[in-house]
């Protein structure tokens, strides 16, 4: 079952409008899975009164726009393992969940080389108004999702997705683990993943966690949980038939890694 933001919400004059899409999905709300999976990059809707960002239609296709596969992974994962699955529906173009409101790339003027014209010269209210009405009802929602789990040890996924090739390097990995080198969760991942896919498993790639992730340690660090940060190559579940794939394999082993 998929749920959009809370229908009491209050609606705002400032970004969004009644037109526009609600910035955080619920998929399998009330899934008993102590695993929680997080889309920080999932969606790529933009409100309607920031047009289209100056951006051709086809750039909103692109990984500068969105994590591709991975709501359609997400939402398989949580139908295979009843966990809950809460992901933004909005692009990382327009705020970007997974970075420090203020942080470098919050808000991108640039993203690959691409610019973009409807994010340059943004006022303090302007700002204001991406952070209050979707950065932070999606932190808010994961937040409250973790309040409800009183008898529940949650471990937090967060899913992502990467590009095959990045400024003409060639990425082979399938499945990387991004971590801290403090998840006891992350280490038996990566080692069942080695088994499975060998090399193709990534160590801290094509990513490393470091200080630029914001949504896990936001959430995980003050509560003491456990986490998995995943990176799935797009190409790999740009598709259904990918994304149930992969949503297979890591359902085992996510199933593998907490009976172990």
């Amino acid at each position: 079952m998929s749920k959009s933001w809370a229908d009491s919400a209050p609606p705002s004059n400032l970004l969004l409008g009644q037109d526009d899409v609600s910035p955080v999905v619920v998929t399998n709300l009330g899934g008993c899975s102590p695993f929680l999976l997080l889309g920080d990059h999932a969606g790529r809707a933009i409100p309607r009164r920031l047009g289209d960002l100056g951006l051709a239609p086809a750039a909103m296709d692109r990984h500068i726009a969105w994590d591709i596969g991975v709501a359609g992974l997400g939402a398989r994962l949580a139908e295979a393992l009843d966990a809950v699955f809460i992901r933004q529906a909005y692009s990382r173009l327009v705020i970007d969940c997974n970075r420090r409101p203020g942080a470098a790339g919050s808000i991108p003027e640039v993203s690959d080389d691409v610019a973009i014209p409807g994010n340059a010269g943004l006022g303090a209210a302007e700002i204001a108004a991406r952070h209050d009405e979707i950065y932070l009802p999606y932190q808010d929602a994961i937040a409250a999702e973790l309040d409800r789990r009183t008898s529940v040890a949650t471990l937090l996924v967060s899913l992502h997705s990467f590009t095959p090739v990045f400024q003409g390097q060639a990425r082979p990995w399938r499945i990387g683990v991004l971590h801290r080198g403090d998840s006891r969760l992350s280490d038996r991942m990566l080692a069942l993943l080695r088994r499975e896919l060998g090399e193709d498993a990534g160590d801290n790639q094509p990513y490393r966690m470091d200080e630029i992730d914001n949504t896990v340690p936001l959430h995980a660090d003050p509560r003491g949980l456990d986490y998995l940060e995943l990176e799935v190559r797009q190409d790999l579940i740009a598709d259904p038939d990918g994304q149930a794939w992969a949503a297979g394999l890591l359902a085992a082993l996510l199933t593998e890694a907490v009976t172990a």
